[in-house]
């Protein structure tokens, strides 16, 4: 997946909060290069999504950094360095600064550690690690943020993994896999977690070609991928014993779908937005009560720069933010939390692609 359409992505959701008064909280965005084995820091400011680079910009990270996430708890972030097959842990402070904790070094993953996942709790850490085709697991020290290998780890899983994500419980976890660069009708796998290991698969399911996006609802009902090779999205239901049933497809016929790329719902599941990377278009979705989606009045919103990959959102679901590969850029929409309608706000260079974008949660 990432590496035909040049890009991993982290996908966050937002939650829509209609606000009474003007918000004081300080919130960061970070974004990893890995042309330049860089990170760089942003202050987000809550009532206009302006971002302002901080002044330790550029920070320096491991080779090849992919994937950046940022612990529910706020104090740590994570990073995957695809080049080193390991994974970098990160104080944060309240001022948006990050210092790398070194004391017991950089964390073993597989081969090429290309996607980080949290559980909701954030107590445990999941790495797809796209050349070894496996998945390492690792808990997480709730006070110093520190990794720990999980029995088994890491496990299998028959083929490369695309994207991946954690249901809303913690119960499954959830792979979209393929040959990224084949072109190849992909597919979902369905396994069961406890106490972060892996269990035996549940499931697997046909989706469209090279399932890149990867997404559920926050009540946990229903899932969602971007199939990037035949420009469609497939619909699951997700069952009680976190099964999946094939919901439907929304293809390119019906919608300005052109190689999505990326998915993100908001915390209130009322809205899916499709990152399309060969238009340059985000083209926004309602969500039914049934799961079904429609394309809004508004949608597709064009993309100032191109090539559009990554998509992230800020804690209050206010504000998206989109990274382009070609001409290298971080893109902010103000979000009409009623309609779902994106209003472009502002547009910051940058010096390579970005393949994540983590923002506080």
């Amino acid at each position: 997946m990432l590496k035909k359409a040049a890009a991993m992505f982290l996908v966050l959701p937002g939650i829509a909060i209609l606000l009474s008064c003007a918000n004081t909280s300080t919130d960061f965005l970070y974004s990893a290069l890995p042309a330049q084995n860089e990170i760089n820091a942003y202050r987000e400011d809550p009532n206009s999504g302006v971002l302002t680079t901080l002044s330790i910009t550029p920070i320096t990270a491991g080779e090849g950094v992919r994937s950046l996430l940022i612990h529910p708890s706020k104090k740590f972030m994570y990073a995957a360095n695809s080049l080193e097959d390991d994974i970098s842990l990160y104080d944060l402070s309240v001022s948006g600064a990050i210092t790398e904790v070194t004391v017991q070094g950089r964390t073993p993953a597989g081969t090429t550690p290309s996607l980080l996942v949290l559980d909701k709790a954030g107590q445990f850490l999941y790495a797809a690690n796209t050349g070894s085709n496996n998945i390492s697991s690792f808990s997480i020290d709730s006070s110093s943020g520190a990794l720990a290998a999980a029995p088994g780890s890491p496990f299998p899983i028959g083929a490369e993994a695309l994207n991946m994500q954690v249901s809303p419980s913690g119960n499954f976890l959830y792979v979209t896999v393929g040959i990224a660069q084949s072109g190849t009708t992909g597919s979902i796998e369905v396994w069961p977690l406890t106490v972060g290991v892996l269990g035996q698969i549940a499931q697997v399911l046909p989706t469209g070609t090279s399932p890149f996006g990867l997404a559920i609802t926050p009540n946990g009902n229903f899932l969602y991928t971007a199939n990037f090779g035949d420009n469609s999205i497939s619909e699951f239901t997700i069952n009680s014993d976190g099964t999946l049933t094939v919901l439907g497809t929304v293809a390119s016929g019906l919608a300005d779908l052109s190689s999505p790329v990326a998915l993100l719902i908001n915390n209130a599941g009322t809205f899916l937005y499709v990152v399309n990377q060969s238009s340059s278009t985000v083209t926004a979705y309602s969500i039914g009560s049934d799961g079904s989606l429609a394309l809004i009045p508004s949608s597709p919103t064009v993309i100032t720069n191109s090539t559009p990959s990554t998509i992230g959102s800020d804690a209050t679901g206010h504000y998206l933010y989109v990274g382009n590969n070609v001409n290298p850029s971080i893109e902010s929409f103000a979000v009409d939390t009623n309609t779902g309608a994106l209003t472009a706000v502002q547009s910051d260079r940058l010096g390579s692609p970005t393949t994540s974008l983590a923002l506080t949660p």
